[in-house]
């Protein structure tokens, strides 16, 4: 009954304020119905904003954990590492170990970024909502990290058995369920905590037991001299490309609760998913090459340049040049198959206007353009300091991904907003200029 009144009274009152009290209206009606149905599916993403500055960098760990994990693995089924059963055992339990030591501490330490982020537009701070969010980041990093490490390994060595190549198979699907995965892990984890708020043990020994059991990983890790030197030196790349995520992940918490930008947390994970996908198979297979044809320190004569023209990059016969056209070819097409898919989900409740596809597409474009052209050059530079481009390039790329992917995505949004609201005064104007 109350949504009736509410309908009869915005009735009476278009009829009386005319054409932009209509719109206005409808505006806060949809608004309202918005909020009620969060707080009927999810209440704790309500109450709990930092929750959403949370997903693009947790997200994000499918790049800096487990598609590093499957292009580390990649690599060393296409180098015959793991041919040997007793080495391949070796292999798999201490990088199974490394990614849970990284995924417990930067699991925390995306935690940590989302708070202090949100602080800054707060003055007070929830002791109870701290430990839910710190839980819920570290159960979610944990739980994701093993249930796709585990299926990674499965991938890796089944497609060597195969004699297909690793790298067209492992990181693409590491990426694709990395999105759904992490997603899920982190609305169920954050809405069981949520339900049991009252317990005040609950988060703190989740957040403990997992703060203990890091040493036994390092133990395990230790098994593999490679792992060791990942462990000493490759903090960096992980922690550096969360804070950028982060950053992605304050852009759509300060934009998803305001109109415009309605339909901007459908559309993120596949904006963010869909670029780091694809920067991240071109530079596994990048790495690949060069630990085939070259060694480290030591660049290919082809690929001297440090910064080569972007010409270089898409459009000669070279092996990689060709990958990245392909890649940049399957944005178009991939981005229309997802849109249609959200718009059978969603329905009417997306933007479908022919001005917001084209600008989609237009950022999809750019944002794998741009990601495929620095994978070239991070690469090269990496190689050249003797770096492993499949641990220090993959997780910078992914989160310059998810921050580029998420600027562009509201971009889109706003820009599509602004040229509805120019038309819609255009038609105000006409009405008033209109005959009596």
């Amino acid at each position: 009954m109350e949504q009736v009144g509410w309908l009869l009274e915005d009735s009476a009152g278009w009829a009386v304020e005319g054409y932009s009290s209509c719109r206005r209206e409808r505006v806060w009606g949809e608004r309202r119905t918005e909020e009620k149905a969060g707080r009927k599916h999810w209440p704790v993403f309500v109450e709990v904003k930092d929750l959403l500055t949370l997903v693009p960098p947790l997200v994000g760990l499918k790049g800096n954990l487990e598609m590093t994990l499957a292009s580390r693995l990649s690599t060393a089924a296409n180098t015959g590492q793991i041919d040997d059963p007793q080495e391949q055992h070796r292999v798999i339990s201490s990088n199974l170990a490394l990614i849970q030591v990284q995924a417990t501490v930067v699991g925390l330490l995306a935690a940590v970024a989302a708070l202090l982020l949100g602080a800054v537009s707060r003055e007070e701070v929830d002791v109870a909502k701290v430990e839910l969010l710190c839980a819920s980041s570290v159960l979610t990093a944990f739980l994701a990290a093993f249930a796709l490490g585990v299926l990674m390994i499965c991938i890796v060595i089944g497609a060597r058995k195969l004699g297909v190549n690793p790298d067209n198979i492992a990181t693409p699907i590491a990426a694709s369920l990395g999105d759904l995965i992490t997603l899920s892990i982190l609305a169920l984890v954050s809405s069981f905590f949520y339900r049991h708020k009252d317990n005040r043990y609950l988060t703190p020994l989740v957040c403990l037991s997992f703060a203990t059991l890091t040493p036994v990983w390092v133990l395990i890790a230790k098994q593999s001299p490679p792992i060791v030197k990942i462990l000493k030196f490759g903090w960096f790349p992980i922690i550096l490309a969360m804070v950028i995520s982060s950053f992605g992940g304050l852009i759509l918490s300060k934009t998803i609760s305001k109109q415009q930008y309605k339909g901007m947390a459908v559309f993120t994970p596949v904006v963010c998913g869909v670029g780091g996908n694809l920067v991240a198979i071109q530079t596994s297979r990048i790495s690949t090459y060069l630990h085939m044809w070259s060694t480290p320190g030591v660049l290919p004569l082809q690929m001297k340049k440090f910064w080569p023209n972007p010409c270089s990059t898409f459009c000669t016969s070279e092996i990689n040049s060709m990958s990245a056209r392909v890649l940049l070819l399957l944005v178009v097409p991939g981005h229309l198959i997802f849109f249609y898919i959200i718009y059978l989900v969603q329905g009417q409740s997306v933007i479908n206007s022919q001005t917001f596809v084209v600008l989609y597409l237009l950022a999809g474009l750019i944002q794998v353009t741009i990601l495929l052209y620095l994978a070239e050059v991070m690469v090269r530079l990496t190689w050249h300091q003797a770096l492993d481009p499949d641990n220090h390039c993959i997780p910078y790329l992914t989160g310059l991904g998810d921050l580029l992917g998420t600027s562009l995505l509201a971009l889109c949004f706003f820009t599509d907003w602004l040229l509805k609201s120019k038309a819609e005064l255009g038609d105000i104007s006409e009405l008033a200029s209109g005959p009596p």
